[in-house]
C-alpha cells in the first residue's frame, strides 16, 4: 500500500491555515504521485505570497543558491545517484545509521545545554546501545526497544536561550541557514567524534556522508523540481518554519511537514 501523508500549517496574510491531507492507493503510485505533485505546486503557490522580511540578503542568498545549484547538478546528484545503484540497500541502510549515530553526540550535548535532562538521557542510552549492540550504530537496535530518536543542534540550543533567528542565509556549500544557525553548524561540528579522526581519515568519512545525505534527498528533490514555482522560495520558507518547529519543540509555531511513505517514481 502506497500511503502519501501531507501536513501543512502555513501563513498567508498573517492568517494560520491547516490543511492535512491523506491520499492510498493499493499498489499504484502512478496515481498517487501526480496528485503528490498537485500540492506541491499548489504548496509552492502559497509560499510564494510571503514575504521577504527574514530575508533582506536575497540578492546575495540567490546568487549563491544558484551557485550551490550548480554544483549539485554537475557534481553531487550524479555521484549521489550512482551511489545509490551501486550500493545495496542493506549497505545503503548502514552507512545512514552509522552517520546517525555519530550524529547522536551533538544532540545529547544540545539536550544537555537546554536542560532537557530526561531526554539526554534518552539519547545517551539510545547511543550506547547502538553504539555497542548495533555495532558503532550500523543497526538501528534502539529504536526497536522504544528509545524514539531526537534531534536537537547548537541553533536550536541559542534558539532555547533566545537568541532570534535573524536574517535567512545561504551558505555556499552547505545551503539553507539563518545568522543563528550558521555558527551552531560549526560548534555541532567541532564536537563530532569524525572531528577527532586523522585528516584522511576524517576527510573520506565526511565525503561519505555528504553522498550518503544527498542520496537520501534524491526523491524529495526530484518531487521539488517538479512541482516548486519558485524553488527558491519554497526552500526558504520550508526551512525558516522547520527551524521555528524544532527551536521551540513543535508548540504554538506554524508546522511544515511533508512525509512520503512507500512511494516509488
Amino acid at each position: 500500500m502506497y500511503t502519501v501523508h501531507i501536513i501543512l500549517n502555513y501563513r498567508i496574510h498573517n492568517k494560520r491555515n491547516i490543511m492535512k491531507y491523506q491520499i492510498s492507493a493499493f499498489s499504484r503510485p502512478h496515481i498517487t504521485m501526480p496528485l503528490v505533485i498537485l500540492l506541491l505546486m499548489f504548496i509552492s503557490s502559497c509560499s510564494t505570497m510571503s514575504t521577504s522580511k527574514n530575508d533582506p540578503l536575497e540578492p546575495m542568498n540567490r546568487a549563491i543558491f544558484g551557485f550551490n545549484e550548480v554544483v549539485d547538478d554537475n557534481i553531487l546528484k550524479p555521484v549521489a545517484k550512482t551511489y545509490k545503484y551501486i550500493t545495496p540497500d542493506p549497505v545503503e541502510a548502514g552507512v545512514s545509521n552509522f552517520f546517525s549515530n555519530v550524529g547522536e553526540v551533538s544532540t545529547i550535548a544540545n539536550d544537555v545545554l537546554q536542560l532537557k535532562f530526561n531526554q539526554a538521557g534518552n539519547d545517551l542510552t539510545r547511543f550506547s546501545i547502538n553504539t555497542t549492540i548495533g555495532i558503532l550504530g550500523i543497526f538501528d537496535v534502539a529504536t526497536s526497544m522504544g528509545f524514539q530518536k531526537n534531534r536537537e543542534d547548537f541553533g536550536q540550543t541559542l534558539g532555547y536561550w533566545g537568541m532570534p533567528q535573524g536574517p535567512y542565509l545561504v551558505i555556499p556549500f552547505f545551503g539553507a541557514s539563518s545568522f543563528r544557525d550558521a555558527p551552531g553548524l560549526y560548534a555541532d561540528q567541532q564536537i563530532s567524534p569524525i572531528e577527532q579522526l586523522h585528516n584522511k581519515e576524517e576527510l573520506a568519512l565526511t565525503a561519505l556522508n555528504i553522498v550518503d545525505i544527498r542520496a537520501r534527498l534524491l526523491r524529495a528533490t526530484r518531487i521539488l523540481d517538479t512541482a516548486a514555482k519558485d524553488k527558491y522560495i519554497f526552500i526558504r520558507e520550508s526551512y525558516l518554519q522547520q527551524r521555528e518547529v524544532l527551536v521551540n519543540d513543535g508548540k504554538n509555531t506554524e508546522e511544515f511537514e511533508i512525509d512520503v511513505d512507500g512511494v516509488d517514481y
